[in-house]
């Protein structure tokens, strides 16, 4: 099991994570090293948006803490964590009648206080954000007008223009078509590459392998395997978490491990 070298960066300790019920995650530690591009991948329910949400501090953990560089982060206010981390999530709601620009600019607000209100360098975040995401000519536009795939870069454009060390994108690429998928990873990679601290909740598991450093494989709200893709994406893993008979071949292009899957007969 690989472990993050400690430092700044994000922790679990002992998390157990839940909705009320039973928990969806229970006793979980694991640790995200700054400068990191970590995909959390795994089945349907096992645990892995819930991961997010507690390390994104929208979630209260049932017991357990979340670490942001080394302080505990519901310690935090929560103006001080959104200047370091920025989270977007699954199928946000849209405020009614708002433009992209408008939403976009949401992303600068923990930034602002009393002191300091709109400058110019909201303004080039805002700018660099919609120009990154392909918007610049819709930034007038309502955002209800938008199709799935332009509303999921508004939102992207928010979280850009937030301006955080650490991005955590819970299935970014929804309603996305598949350029527009590459399109976004690769933004984010680039970021990555520019020293952002990047975690993405992603179900392709050949785009997690190809664009994350690290795996972080999630079964019935616990990691079971953790590492280099290369290391960790194999046919007996896919097997038994997924249920899917596969063989796993080196991407031609990238040399990164490419899921095939068997036929499936009823």
């Amino acid at each position: 099991m690989r472990t993050a070298p400690s430092g700044r960066g994000l922790r679990a300790e002992r998390l157990t994570l839940g909705y009320g019920g039973d928990p969806v995650v229970r006793d979980l530690d694991l640790e995200i090293a700054e400068g990191e591009f970590a995909a959390i991948v795994g089945p349907n329910g096992c645990g892995k948006s819930t991961l997010l949400k507690a390390l994104g501090r929208v979630l209260r953990p049932a017991s357990g803490r979340v670490l942001l560089h080394g302080r505990d982060i519901r310690a935090q206010r929560a103006k001080a964590v959104a200047r370091q981390l920025a989270l977007l999530p699954q199928n946000p709601a849209v405020p009614e009648g708002i433009t992209v620009r408008a939403l976009a600019a949401r992303g600068r607000y923990p930034h602002h206080t009393l002191l300091r209100q709109w400058s110019p360098d909201d303004e080039a975040a805002i700018g660099e954000a919609l120009e990154l995401t392909g918007l610049t000519d819709r930034a007038d536009v309502s955002v209800d007008a938008l199709s799935g795939g332009q509303r999921q870069r508004a939102w992207a454009a928010m979280v850009l223009a937030q301006r955080t060390g650490t991005v955590l994108l819970d299935e970014p690429t929804t309603f996305l078509d598949i350029a527009h998928q590459y399109d976004l990873l690769e933004l984010f990679a680039d970021l990555h590459r520019r020293g952002r601290t990047v975690v993405a909740v992603l179900h392709d598991l050949a785009q997690a392998a190809r664009f994350a450093g690290r795996l972080i494989v999630m079964d019935s709200g616990r990691v079971v395997a953790d590492g280099a893709p290369g290391e960790v994406l194999t046919a007996e893993l896919v097997r038994r978490v997924f249920g899917l008979a596969c063989d796993v071949i080196p991407d031609p292009r990238t040399g990164t491990p490419l899921v095939i899957p068997h036929e499936r007969r009823r």
